[in-house]
């Protein structure tokens, strides 16, 4: 029997299981010390009526011959990509297709899936920090080469950090593909219209291809912020677009989302729409009728004003643990128009040292950035998922610590 031996290969642990491995072993010592979790970007907050609504009367319907819906269609039903198309991209000024939309169980899949499009020697660069999912997929495909201290040797990194305010430089020889995530995951920050542009143009010269992650879209307050890559003049012959309903509507555990990909966007005289929708139809039997009706009732009247209640929430959360830390004098930055915080650690302290002196001294629970990167090394991330509440005492412990 011969394995996938780049499988093999990856750094022992997937960040967040090492994360939850270290919290879980620190309760079964203290079971008498409450953890508060800024860690992992899962939401708190339920569903929201409209949501739940639709999605009880979906399944309702189930139960009833003539509610019943078997298999679904490939790419989605028509009524959620037509709500799509319509409310996330046309009424925006973005004129994206029903045709040019996937739907799928969430950015997540589709993000460590796109790589099955690539040959086997397509070389990647990715923005150092950076969600992990973009560098394992594409090592487990073993285009990464050796990973040896911290770093995988045919991987080109474009690292952020405090220095070129979290704007990633051009790579400085051609690649085949970019991941681009904005607002960023880990570091909250965002890229203008214009720095964007920088990108589009280049891939468009170099014929290189955009993976834009845009996940976290609905935190964007600000119109010269982007909310869609397909905003910037020649996007749509350059990138691919993923999105998602986990934060957004609070779908972390309904799971659902969606990848766009233009009909203009080919390589080689080859049209990757195309190419997507052969590998959907192979590989995935679609997202559920009721999560794909709870999906469509976000675009409602009412879906857009409570999930917009939950967002402005979540809001404040990051607001509170940033103002915090910059008055308690920590260097600490996103959390404006994303649900992350991206801390300094006090003192150039080790990331996972960090990790382990709060959660031991304070009780709270975040992200190393070294998880995330080489460049992450020195960072520390902070979600805003939480409740209230308990944002607010997790704050107040980590600066008794600091």
């Amino acid at each position: 029997m011969k394995l996938n031996k780049s499988i093999a290969a990856l750094p022992a642990g997937y960040l967040f299981a090492e994360v939850a491995k270290r919290v879980n072993t620190f309760i079964a010592a203290n079971p008498d010390k409450p953890v508060l979790r800024l860690g992992i970007g899962d939401v708190t907050r339920p569903l929201v009526p409209a949501v739940t609504d639709a999605f009880a009367n979906a399944a309702r319907a189930m139960g009833t011959k003539e509610g019943f819906h078997g298999y679904g269609p490939d790419f989605g039903y028509q009524f959620l990509l037509s709500a799509i198309a319509k409310n996330d991209y046309q009424n925006k000024g973005v004129m994206i297709g029903e045709d040019e939309i996937f739907l799928s169980d969430g950015a997540k899949t589709d993000c460590g899936a796109l790589q099955e499009l690539f040959a086997a020697d397509a070389t990647i660069a990715v923005t150092d920090p950076v969600y992990p999912v973009y560098i394992d997929a594409n090592a487990m495909a073993g285009r990464l080469g050796v990973y040896e201290n911290g770093r995988w040797s045919k991987l080109t990194y474009l690292p952020c950090n405090k220095e070129n305010s979290f704007v990633p430089p051009l790579p400085e020889k051609r690649v085949d593909v970019i991941y681009l995530c904005y607002p960023n995951n880990p570091t909250g920050t965002v890229l203008t219209k214009e720095q964007l542009k920088k990108f589009v143009d280049w891939a468009l010269e170099n014929e290189a291809l955009i993976i834009y992650d845009a996940a976290y879209k609905a935190f964007i307050t600000d119109d010269e912020i982007p909310f869609s890559i397909y905003q910037i003049p020649g996007a749509d012959k350059c990138a691919i677009e993923c999105c998602s309903y986990s934060k957004t509507a609070g779908f972390t555990g309904t799971r659902c989302g969606y990848t766009v990909i233009p009909k203009a966007l080919c390589f080689d005289g080859l049209s990757l729409n195309k190419m997507w929708g052969r590998r959907m139809a192979s590989k995935f039997n679609g997202v559920s009728y009721p999560v794909q009706k709870a999906a469509e009732a976000i675009y409602t009247p009412e879906g857009q004003v409570q999930i917009e209640e939950c967002l402005a929430y979540y809001r404040v959360n990051a607001m509170i643990i940033r103002d915090g830390l910059i008055k308690a004098g920590i260097d600490a930055f996103g959390g404006v128009h994303s649900p992350y915080v991206w801390m300094k650690t006090p003192g150039d302290m080790k990331s996972w040292d960090f990790f382990d002196l709060l959660l031991n001294q304070a009780q709270v629970v975040g992200t190393p950035g070294e998880g995330f990167g080489p460049s992450g090394e020195g960072y520390f991330r902070l979600t805003a998922f939480n409740t209230l509440e308990n944002t607010k005492e997790a704050v107040e412990r980590v600066l008794k610590v600091l």
